[in-house]
C-alpha cells in the first residue's frame, strides 16, 4: 500500500513520445526539448530509445510480364521517449514555444 506522498510523486510526470522517420532529426530534437527543460531545472529521464518500427513493401518492378521481378521497400519509424517529472508552468509554456523541425512528431501526456 503506497502512501499519499508516494501517489504525488508518482502522478506529476509529463510523457513525451516522439516518432520520426530519421534517427539524426529525432535526436536533435531530443537534445533540443532536454536543453529547453533543463534551463528551467527539471528533472529528466531519458531520452529513452524505443524499438524502430519497420514497415516492409513488395512491389512488382513490371505490371504485366516478369513477374519474379520485384523491388522492395522499408519504412522505419524511430522512436524516443522522454519523462519530464513535476514539471511546472514555466516547462510547459517552453516546450509549447519549442521550434522543432518538419517530420518530427510530438505526443504529449501528463501521467
Amino acid at each position: 500500500m503506497a502512501t499519499k506522498k508516494a501517489q504525488a510523486e508518482e502522478k506529476d510526470r509529463l510523457r513525451l513520445r516522439i516518432k520520426a522517420y530519421d534517427h539524426k532529426l529525432i535526436d536533435n530534437s531530443c537534445k533540443q526539448i532536454i536543453d529547453s527543460a533543463k534551463r528551467h531545472d527539471a528533472e529528466i529521464v531519458g531520452p529513452i530509445p524505443l524499438p524502430t518500427e519497420i514497415k516492409k513493401y513488395t512491389v512488382n518492378r513490371s505490371t504485366f510480364v516478369h513477374k519474379d521481378a520485384r523491388e522492395q521497400f522499408e519504412l522505419r519509424v524511430h522512436k524516443r521517449l522522454i519523462d519530464i517529472l513535476n514539471p511546472n508552468q514555466e516547462i510547459i509554456e517552453s516546450l509549447s514555444k519549442l521550434n522543432l523541425p518538419a517530420g518530427v512528431d510530438i505526443e504529449i501526456k501528463m501521467v
